[in-house]
């Protein structure tokens, strides 16, 4: 059963090959035996998640079944789960129980899919290869001594191993869409307000959002469909119909106009990476693509200007973990000062800390205006770049990231060479455009991910134009060795 799509396994529920329990028991056990290679999961969920289970085999045998009715699916452990720990990848919050479910968990849950666990991640989503994770450094299932990318890291090795269909996770600078690459997964990364923000504990606000992460486009349309939707308890939720996904998957391509930006194809990119995404092009040429050169002129600025404005947002938002209210507090503090110096300090780890103090610097008095005002401004010459490219063309592709998976540590003592893990990916963020990563091919015995940028709430081209792909290529259906 756990080499089944989304697709497959609801058509096998519907037809009564297999129940909703006997699937979550299989990919429990599975978890059980194999997540110690990877430390994929932070948080088993068991109990509930066989509770959940024959709950929706009662809704299937009523015939109120959905697309995602019985289907395991983790989350990652930075979306709030009533009743289950929320640790954010943090000591900070590792003893939290959240008290009430994240707008997508509900979503989840109202389309009766399984909650089989919550997965590993970079702590409070800061790093590029979920090594910064208070539980220790997620493991790529292609090569355990390599990364698999972060800080959705967790979900992404958890999909690739095929210990659960599908998985969420959290896009803020490339996150979603750099771990779905180095694990050779889909991982989609919605337009900015698509999905609501409401329970997703806050890294940098005006830059995360959630999105679905799954073996295949066609599953990431079904997930899709479930997460996105208006939500007032967000303020940045956008009031847009959802439209249903999964039946515009098979539109033809012929006229398809792709632009290929040149600064996606210079210095820094892997010789094997860039073979990977030429092969992959002329497949799309084969579809009736048409293939044009563009150029984003701006986007060599998108990494410093997204290391001051994330950093400064974070800052703010982190600056609720005081050690009063919640989560983790130092002992014995001598005063109210201690406390919140000894409970932030210890909680907290270096690369957390490390951003924390670039912000507070960012946005302090006499500063403010040379860095944060100055990044802001370069954000929207960053944006307006992909305004003139998307008038030439439908949509942009060229690699997800630089290279393939790394090994542990090999970055871990170079922040910079680390931050640049993502010089691919954080463009599309500053300007609030959904990106996608699709399995594409192997370079260095290792995955290369295809990603994918489209305009504003187009979402299903994005879909179609992977679906497409796809189908002529089998890619995102390996496995990796000793995960078959």
């Amino acid at each position: 059963m756990y080499t089944k799509s989304i697709a497959e396994l609801a058509a096998g529920l519907r037809a009564r090959e297999f129940s909703s329990e006997e699937l979550t028991r299989a990919l429990l056990e599975r978890i059980n035996r194999l997540d110690s290679q990877l430390n994929s999961f932070i948080t088993v969920a068991e109990e509930q998640a066989l509770e959940q289970a024959r709950a929706a085999d009662a809704r299937l045998a009523a015939g109120e079944a959905g697309a995602l009715t019985g289907i395991p699916v983790a989350q990652k452990d930075i979306f709030c789960t009533r009743g289950i720990r929320t640790s954010c990848g943090s000591k900070m919050l590792d003893n939290f129980v959240a008290p009430y479910d994240a707008h997508v968990v509900e979503r989840f849950n109202e389309a009766g899919a399984v909650l089989i666990g919550k997965t590993n991640m970079d702590e409070f989503a800061m790093g590029s290869s979920n090594e910064t994770s208070f539980y220790g450094p997620v493991k790529n299932p292609w090569d355990t001594s390599t990364v698999p990318g972060g800080s959705s890291g967790g979900s992404a090795a958890a999909v690739a191993a095929r210990l659960v269909p599908a998985a969420t996770g959290t896009d803020t600078g490339g996150s979603i869409r750099q771990p779905a690459a180095l694990c050779g997964i889909t991982g989609l990364k919605p337009t900015y307000g698509r999905v609501s923000r409401y329970g997703m504990i806050a890294f940098a606000s005006s830059l995360d959002q959630g999105g679905p992460m799954a073996r295949s486009a066609e599953d990431a349309a079904i997930l899709l469909g479930a997460m996105a939707g208006f939500d007032k308890r967000d303020s940045t939720s956008l009031d847009q119909p959802v439209p249903d996904y999964t039946t515009t998957l098979n539109d033809d391509l012929k006229g398809l106009k792709i632009g290929l930006p040149k600064e996606f194809f210079g210095e820094g990119l892997d010789a094997g990476v860039a073979e990977v995404i030429e092969a992959a092009v002329a497949e799309y040429r084969k579809l009736g693509a048409e293939v044009i050169e563009i150029s984003l002129p701006n986007s060599a600025l998108a990494v410093p200007t997204y290391y001051v404005v994330a950093p400064a947002e974070c800052s703010s938002n982190l600056s609720r973990f005081d050690g009063v209210r919640f989560g983790y507090r130092c002992e014995e503090p001598r005063d109210l000062e201690d406390l919140y110096k000894r409970s932030r300090g210890e909680g907290f780890g270096a690369e957390v800390k490390r951003r924390i103090m670039i912000g507070t610097y960012a946005l302090s008095a006499g500063y403010y205006d040379a860095y944060y005002l100055k990044a802001q401004q370069m954000r929207r010459l960053i944006s307006d770049d992909f305004k003139r490219a998307f008038e030439q063309c439908d949509v942009i592709m060229g690699p997800t990231a630089p290279g393939t998976a790394f090994k542990i540590g090999e970055k871990t003592d170079d922040p910079v060479t680390m931050y640049l893990s993502d010089i691919y990916t954080i463009a599309a963020n500053l300007a609030g455009l959904p990106g996608m990563s699709v399995p594409a091919g192997m370079a260095n015995e290792l995955p290369v991910g295809l990603q994918i940028i489209g305009n504003y709430f187009d979402e299903a081209r994005l879909l179609n134009v992977g679906h497409r792909y796809q189908q002529v290529t089998d890619w995102h259906t390996r496995a990796p060795q000793g995960f078959e």
